[in-house]
């Protein structure tokens, strides 16, 4: 059985159009909801970065407090560098010349003796003076020590000659003359020398053991 609506048409229209009014409302509320529950949101997170950003300059602050602080000692640690430099320079190629009397004394013959002995660092600062060849390269040289002496036969020489280069640090060991005091005596005056590398010098000389 169908149903028949007896209401004027005035009366329907009218209905119809309260219905399409409230529900064109409800989903306006309904977006203004949304809209209010997303700047609530924004401002939640705008009031988070705002605070982040306040600790934030506040840590700067302690952390620029601190530096300041600081800075004092920074500047005594450059003072400090540069002192140690400068005693690293004085002391570069250090030769301990008692070391050189000891070492002189251990080699040297019986059959001889010396009348002088002068060594010479020639390059305090480490500018290169020469080089030498060795075993796997060349090294530089630092100074050297000079000698004279008088020895029995020239044998003698011969061996001083070749125990010098025993000693760590000793090359190039030479004798610029070697002359008999009389004839026949068999007594030869000599002098010469040997030239230092780096590893003729002390520890402290060598830059090692320092502290950093």
């Amino acid at each position: 059985m169908s149903k028949v609506n007896l209401l004027p048409p005035e009366l329907r229209q009218k209905q119809a159009e309260r219905r399409t009014t409230t529900l064109v409302s409800a989903i306006g509320a309904a977006v203004i909801t949304l809209i209010l529950v997303f700047f609530f949101f924004q401002g939640m997170q705008l009031s988070s970065a705002r605070d982040e950003l306040a600790e934030q300059q506040a840590t700067n602050a302690e952390l620029s407090a601190q530096i300041a602080e600081l800075q004092p000692f920074a500047v005594l640690q450059q003072e400090l560098a540069a002192k140690q430099q400068l005693v690293d320079t004085l002391y570069l190629n250090e030769v301990s010349w008692a070391g050189v009397l000891l070492d002189v004394s251990r080699v040297i013959p019986d059959d001889s003796y010396l009348t002088n002995l002068t060594g010479q660092i020639t390059a305090p600062t480490g500018t290169q003076v020469g080089a030498v060849p060795v075993e796997g390269g060349t090294t530089t040289l630092i100074g050297n020590v000079t000698f004279s002496g008088v020895a029995r036969e020239t044998q003698t020489i011969a061996s001083w000659l070749t125990r010098l280069e025993q000693i760590r640090g000793w090359v190039n060991p030479w004798v610029n003359n070697a002359q008999e005091n009389a004839e026949f005596s068999r007594i030869y005056t000599f002098d010469g020398g040997i030239d230092l590398t780096p590893d003729a010098a002390t520890e402290r000389g060598r830059g090692e053991g320092r502290r950093t």
